[in-house]
């Protein structure tokens, strides 16, 4: 049962060592946590906000990876016992924090409800394409997972935080389930705030073994500087994000824990858009903005810049074969909407460095930052004909191919650039059905040389976590992946 905890130890996946000092009553003993996206949907696992209950350690999946390897979670083995079928053996003695027990018909319903939700999970989005859903049903002690056509990797689309388990009571509103007390991780949501805060307690009951924490009071800080000023103020144990320019002014008992990340900051250029359709005006783009140092200005030094969509996190990317660079037109004042979010506070520096670039090549540039709940809103609906966005390559599946079938396929559900090249559909199709990791990741980083030809998106940096940690806790997930934070041994002094 301590399996997943005892892997992640091993791989170095959890902040151990203790800090002198602890900030508030170190007596009560509850995680006081500040998170940079405020939720609109109740922290619903159908979106974005997904991620920011398995970091809360509220919701957990069947499958988790580690250096993208599934291991057990909910789910204690499986096996591919057809071409399009998976058999998952669930984890006996499990119950949801309502205290009904996870069940083979439980699962395999809350499974069934994902996959049939608009829109669809970002992890199933490639299969879904082949116009029949996913489906699931109860089968003795586990569940069998059928796919429309053959999937070697459907154990790493079961890791997303889209596809985590909730108690059958969490589908009320069939829309938007709600995990208050429908999880299963060590902490049960208590309360949701509106975008304000959530209130957790510890799961008396939960199957990794005791919870260190009585619980979780958690705080929605879109302002990064605002988080670390929490931090240092003590008013915080755990503050992510923490922006690159407020590093320095965190000094011991807290500090900030950096970890390389799979996650990319790039441009992403609507090919729908009435200015950039043109190749050769994103040609000009690309030639305006790409040269920029944003790793050593805006990040100082604490990214990574860009060579590709992938980065030191994934380091067979290292192999990537040079791609063509098509010649750039001379620009003539076109006008450029360009847009981004202020929840990370260096992509709007990054907007306003892109910008200055592009009107010194002769583009006419409007700049709109938003919060990422309106800036979400607006994705792909033509609104803008540039976006900067800071993208996680293996927060759904672990998988580069499933990662660039939704960002980059025709079909694709967060194709932000709007990108759609049936040569690269069909590379991505065949590389689907592949079951060797090289060929996968030699098939990627094609596809990858096919949308960086196409300037279809000016990746920027790879990214490096920084979480600030305040003194005395021990017990913080490192996670490359991004989708656990809080822990069952996350502790305060």
């Amino acid at each position: 049962m301590k399996r997943l905890a005892v892997v992640l130890a091993v791989l170095g996946l959890a902040l151990a060592g203790c800090f002198s000092g602890s900030g508030g009553d170190p007596a009560e003993g509850r995680l006081r946590v500040g998170l940079s996206f405020p939720p609109t949907s109740g922290l619903s696992p159908y979106g974005n906000e997904a991620t920011l209950a398995t970091r809360l350690g509220v919701t957990e999946p069947l499958v988790t990876l580690v250096g993208g390897t599934p291991i057990p979670a909910l789910a204690t083995a499986w096996t591919q016992i057809a071409p399009t079928a998976w058999r998952f053996v669930l984890r006996p003695g499990v119950t949801f924090h309502d205290g009904s027990p996870l069940t083979p018909d439980a699962v395999a319903g809350s499974l069934n409800r994902a996959a049939a939700a608009t829109p669809v999970p970002r992890a199933l989005a490639s299969l879904a394409e082949a116009g029949l859903p996913v489906t699931a049903r109860a089968d003795g002690d586990g569940v069998v997972v059928t796919t429309p056509v053959p999937d070697p990797v459907l154990p790493q689309r079961l890791a997303s935080p889209e596809l985590v388990v909730l108690a059958p009571g969490a589908y009320a509103d069939p829309t938007r389930p709600s995990p208050v007390r429908a999880g299963t991780g060590p902490f049960v949501l208590e309360r949701v705030d509106g975008s304000a805060g959530a209130t957790l307690a510890a799961n008396p009951a939960y199957w990794r073994g005791p919870v260190a924490a009585p619980g979780v009071d958690a705080r929605f800080l879109a302002d990064g500087t605002a988080r670390a000023n929490a931090l240092r103020a003590g008013e915080l144990d755990v503050a992510e994000a923490i922006p690159v320019s407020q590093v320095p002014t965190i000094t011991a008992p807290q500090q900030v824990v950096g970890v390389p990340l799979p996650r990319s900051v790039a441009v992403y250029l609507d090919q729908r858009s009435p200015v950039l359709a043109d190749p050769g005006v994103r040609a000009a783009v690309r030639g305006a903005i790409a040269p920029i140092d944003v790793a050593g200005t805006i990040y100082e030094g604490r990214a990574d810049a860009a060579a590709g969509l992938f980065g030191p996190a994934t380091p067979w990317a290292a192999a990537r074969p040079p791609h063509p660079v098509l010649p750039p037109a001379t620009p003539a004042g076109q006008r450029i909407r360009l847009a981004t979010y202020s929840d990370r506070a260096e992509l709007p520096e990054i907007a306003a460095a892109d910008a200055d670039a592009l009107r010194r090549a002769g583009f006419t540039v409007d700049v709109t930052v938003l919060e990422s709940s309106a800036f979400e809103a607006q994705l792909g609906t033509g609104a803008f004909d540039a976006v900067i966005i800071s993208r996680s390559q293996q927060l759904d599946t672990g998988d580069p191919v499933g990662y660039l079938a939704s960002d980059f396929s025709c079909a694709g559900s967060y194709n932000q650039a709007r990108y759609c090249d049936p040569a690269t559909d069909a590379l991505l199709a065949a590389a689907g059905q592949s079951t060797d990791v090289e060929t996968r990741r030699r098939a990627a980083l094609e596809v990858e040389g096919r949308v960086l030809a196409a300037d279809a998106v000016v990746p920027h940096i790879t990214e490096r976590a920084r979480v600030g940690v305040g003194g005395g806790l021990t017990g913080v997930a490192e996670d490359p992946n991004e989708q656990f934070l809080i822990t069952h041994e996350t502790r305060r002094g």
